[in-house]
């Protein structure tokens, strides 16, 4: 089972092949924003590694990243867990002003 570590909120086992952004909010407990959907889409899941960053991407995060010149982050909602990982909560609920998270994401990784 790998371990998700968030900063400043500890560290959890996850499911292996559980989705990133899934993993944040069930697991960790954390208010992760991803408004539409967890489709990479509009860039509200956003994550920093700060250690066991994938060396691959998919095709939708790699594009609506480059689409938007977004550098030093990554879409949770595009990443599985599959090794141990450390990240940072940059693109929360609170302080959003947004009515709610966005609808919850499909367990499996969309597109």
């Amino acid at each position: 089972m790998p371990k998700l570590t968030v900063e400043g909120y500890g560290e959890f086992d996850v499911p292996a092949g559980k989705r990133l952004v899934l993993a944040m909010t069930d697991e960790a407990g954390v208010d992760q924003l991803h408004a539409c959907g967890g489709v990479a889409k509009c860039t509200t899941c956003r994550v920093e590694f700060i250690d066991g960053e994938p060396e691959t991407m998919t095709d939708a995060e790699k594009a609506v990243l480059e689409a938007r010149g977004i550098e030093g982050a990554r879409l949770s909602c595009q990443i599985v867990c599959n090794h141990d990982m450390t990240v940072r909560a940059i693109s929360r609920f609170e302080g959003s002003g947004r009515k709610d998270s966005g609808p919850r994401p499909a367990d499996e990784v969309q597109p």
